[in-house]
């Protein structure tokens, strides 16, 4: 796909990161372009903001949709079609996903199911849905985002990424297997995976809010005792931390996540978007990702050997030790 301009494009989680900075560019390159996102408010600001300053004949609209929710992901689907007045799309990126549900043992089975459903079963919905508008296009693209965790699944030492790397396993699985799938009954409509390591976004935040959880500030004191024994298990130096301290990190690792992250949402997007148009079907984002990639897969079977592997990653790519010191969290 040579330019995007004139086409219509569909993001999910379009109302921050990379979904809201995919939507911006989008739109400037003269792409109309659908958005949804769980927070209607986030997303109805990015659309409204990007089709201010867009070119002449793009339409931007934002839509309220948990991705989760099959019925949500096809009442979006219809809104779109009406919205747009199309009754195709050329590009679906399918972006939204949220962290949570680390461990299988000791998390909530609920948290757990809550984000396999929303970064596994969204991708699937979503495709279910637009594939078929896809195909109706003349050229189209889905575009899955997964993860680093759907090459290595963990997060180091301490640290369960079970619900999360499961999901990110299968998206990658499923857009793979899609390559020949769609060589086969529609070759006009390419599929592309994204793989990005570390990348600034609110995805800690907004985790915390589509799991329900409190604020650092709000944190019960039940809540604030599970943290120190989850931050203890990680090997951060905790123990003598006073529960405002604790809480006091809790908010500073967040908004370090974003802050300090190596690549950032807007050029995460640019380069998924390069990659797009260039027709390149795997998409690793940032130094993490392409050195997590290379190590797994040239030795398998010791990717969870931490005195070699994790110790390596993060000599070779955590930033300079802070107090406390923060683990490297490869998630996108």
């Amino acid at each position: 796909m040579d330019s995007f301009s004139g086409k219509l494009a569909v993001v999910t989680g379009g109302g921050s990161g990379m979904g809201q900075e995919l939507v911006r560019q989008l739109a400037a390159q003269g792409c109309s372009v659908a958005a949804c996102d769980i927070d209607t408010g986030a997303v109805a600001a990015t659309a409204a903001a990007t089709a201010a300053g867009a070119p002449a004949g793009v339409l931007v609209t934002g839509h309220g949709c948990d991705v989760s929710d099959e019925a949500q992901v096809l009442r979006f689907r219809d809104e779109v079609v009406a919205q747009h007045g199309r009754d195709h799309v050329n590009l679906v990126f399918s972006n939204a996903g949220i962290g949570g549900g680390g461990s299988f043992v000791s998390d909530s089975r609920e948290e757990w199911e809550r984000t396999f459903a929303t970064d596994w079963w969204g991708v699937y919905y979503c495709a279910r849905a637009f594939v078929p508008l896809l195909i109706k296009s003349d050229e189209g693209v889905l575009v899955n985002t997964s993860s680093v965790n759907g090459l290595w699944a963990s997060l180091g030492p301490g640290s369960p990424q079970t619900a999360y790397a499961a999901a990110k396993f299968a998206v990658r699985g499923f857009t793979e297997a899609l390559i020949e799938d769609l060589r086969t009954n529609a070759p006009h409509v390419a599929v592309a995976l994204v793989l990005p390591g570390h990348v600034g976004t609110n995805i800690i935040t907004n985790s915390q809010r589509a799991h329900g959880h409190p604020t650092a500030q709000t944190m019960s004191q039940s809540d604030l005792d599970e943290a120190r024994a989850k931050m203890a298990g990680a090997g951060l130096d905790v123990a003598d931390r006073t529960d405002d301290d604790l809480r006091q990190m809790i908010a500073q690792m967040a908004a370090a996540f974003k802050e300090k992250a190596p690549v950032s949402a807007a050029q995460a997007a640019t380069t998924i978007l390069d990659a797009v148009r260039a027709g390149t079907w795997r998409i690793l984002i940032g130094k993490d990702a392409v050195w997590i990639d290379e190590r797994v897969r040239a030795d398998p079977g010791g990717a969870y050997d931490y005195t070699g592997f994790f110790s390596t990653v993060r000599e070779d790519l955590a930033p300079p030790a802070e107090e406390p010191p923060a683990p490297v969290t490869p998630e996108a």
